[in-house]
C-alpha cells in the first residue's frame, strides 16, 4: 500500500492563517493580488485596507531592480483636437521597449494633453483647459479633481507629490497673473479639495516661475517639487536664476542654489529632473564642437551647494531638443531639421553613461513622459471611478 500524500494547504481559514495568507498576498504582483479581492468579502476587505497597501507597496519599493525601471509615454498633443483618447504605453525605462498599452479611460477633448507626474503607481493628468485628473490603471480607477478654488487660472504649472507624513497625495498648481503677481494652490486627495496657500509661501516676492520645465514633469525629491526661477532682487532689478522648492509638508518654499557655472550666456534652458533618488540640473547649451550639447548635474547630497556635480555631458551634432529624462539615465531627445524625413523630425533615445544611441525608439510624436510602477493605491469620494 503506497504512502498517502499530505493534503497541500488552501488559501483559506482553517488551513493557513490568515495573517500568514495576508503577508504571501502582500509580495505578490498587483494582478495577482486583485484576483484574491473576488474570493471573498474578508479578503477584499483586507486587500484595500491602507495598512495592507502601504505594506504591499514597500514591498515593490524593496524588490524593485534600479537598473530596469519602468516609464509610461503618451503623446503631449493629438491631432484631431482630442476627440480620440491618447493611448500610454509602458515600457522599460533604459530602451524605451514597448511593454505594454493602457487607453486612458477619461477623455480630455483638447489639443494638449501632460502627465504632471507619477507617485506610487498614481498618475496625474491635466490639459490646456485646466482639468485635473488622477488615475491608477493597475486597479483601473481614476478620479476627476474639483474645479480651482482660484478666481482665475493664467499660465499655469502644475507638480504632484506623494506626503509620506500623512500617507496623502498633493497636487500643486501655480498660476502665473502677470511677472510677479502669483496665486497658489494644493489639492489634497483626502480632503478632496483645493486650498489657496497664499505667496506668504514664497521666500521671495519677485518671483518668475518663467521656467515650466517643460516637458519634463516637475521632479518630487527630498520630499519637495522643484521649479526653476528668476529672482529679481535690489535697486538695479538684478536677476538671479535659482531653484524654488515647495515642500509638501510645510506648504512652503526654499531657496536651492543652481550649480556654479552650470548656466551663461552659452544655456539655452534648463530642466530640472529626478536621477536615482536624487535632483538633476539639465543645461542645454553650445557646445565647442559643432552642435550642441547637454550637461548633466547631480546634487549628491540634497540641498548642500556643494555637492553638486556634473556626471554626464551628451553631444549633439544637431539641434536636439529634450523631451525626457528618465531616472536611470535614459535621455529621450527630438532632432528637429529640414532633413529629417516624414514628419520633420526624428526621436533619439540615448544612454547618458554610455553615450550609446538607439535611433529608433517607439516614441512617434512629441510625448509627455514619467516614471512608472504598478500599485493597489485606492481613491474614494466624489468622481471616483471605477471602470
Amino acid at each position: 500500500m503506497g504512502e498517502t500524500r499530505p493534503q497541500q494547504p488552501f488559501l483559506r481559514h482553517g488551513y493557513l492563517p490568515y495573517d500568514i495568507v495576508l503577508n504571501i498576498l502582500a509580495r505578490l504582483p498587483v494582478k495577482s493580488v486583485i484576483r484574491f479581492r473576488y474570493i471573498s468579502k474578508s479578503y477584499n476587505s483586507s486587500i484595500t485596507n491602507p495598512n495592507f497597501i502601504s505594506t504591499h507597496l514597500k514591498n515593490i519599493k524593496d524588490s524593485h531592480d534600479n537598473d530596469n525601471g519602468f516609464v509610461i509615454h503618451m503623446p503631449s498633443v493629438t491631432d484631431n483636437i482630442g476627440f480620440q483618447r491618447p493611448v500610454c504605453t509602458v515600457a522599460l525605462d533604459r530602451t524605451f521597449d514597448r511593454i505594454s498599452e493602457l487607453g486612458i479611460p477619461f477623455d480630455f477633448h483638447y489639443i494638449y494633453t501632460q502627465i504632471v507626474g507619477s507617485c506610487n503607481g498614481l498618475l496625474c493628468f491635466a490639459n490646456s483647459a485646466n482639468v485635473v485628473y488622477l488615475w491608477n490603471p493597475s486597479i483601473r480607477m481614476f478620479k476627476k479633481l474639483p474645479d480651482t478654488c482660484l478666481g482665475q487660472l493664467k499660465d499655469v504649472t502644475l507638480g504632484f507629490a506623494y506626503h509620506p507624513e500623512n500617507n496623502d497625495y498633493k497636487v500643486v498648481r501655480i498660476s502665473c497673473l502677470s511677472l510677479f503677481t502669483h496665486e497658489i494652490e494644493v489639492y489634497t486627495l483626502s480632503s478632496d479639495s483645493w486650498r489657496s496657500v497664499g505667496t506668504a509661501s514664497l521666500t521671495a516676492t519677485n518671483v518668475m516661475f518663467y521656467d515650466k520645465n517643460y516637458p519634463l514633469p516637475i521632479p518630487l525629491v527630498n520630499g519637495a517639487l522643484h521649479w526653476v526661477s528668476n529672482v529679481v532682487e535690489g535697486e538695479k532689478n538684478h536677476r538671479s536664476r535659482m531653484i524654488m522648492a515647495f515642500d509638501v509638508n510645510s506648504e512652503r518654499f526654499r531657496e536651492l542654489a543652481l550649480p556654479d557655472g552650470s548656466v551663461d550666456e552659452n544655456t539655452f534652458q534648463t530642466f530640472l529632473a529626478l536621477f536615482k533618488g536624487k535632483l538633476a540640473l539639465i543645461a542645454w547649451e553650445h557646445s565647442e564642437q559643432p552642435g550642441t550639447q547637454y550637461s548633466i548635474w547631480v546634487m549628491k547630497e540634497y540641498g548642500v551647494v556643494e555637492s553638486w556635480n556634473k556626471l554626464f555631458v551628451v553631444p549633439f551634432e544637431r539641434v536636439a531638443h529634450c523631451i525626457a529624462f528618465t531616472e536611470y539615465g535614459s535621455l529621450l531627445v527630438c532632432y528637429i531639421s529640414d532633413q529629417v524625413e516624414a514628419h520633420g523630425f526624428k526621436f533619439v533615445l540615448v544612454d547618458t553613461e554610455t553615450l550609446h544611441e538607439k535611433k529608433d525608439p517607439d516614441i512617434q510624436h512629441y510625448s509627455s513622459v514619467a516614471t512608472f510602477m504598478e500599485s493597489l493605491v485606492l481613491f474614494d469620494g466624489a468622481n471616483a471611478v471605477s471602470y
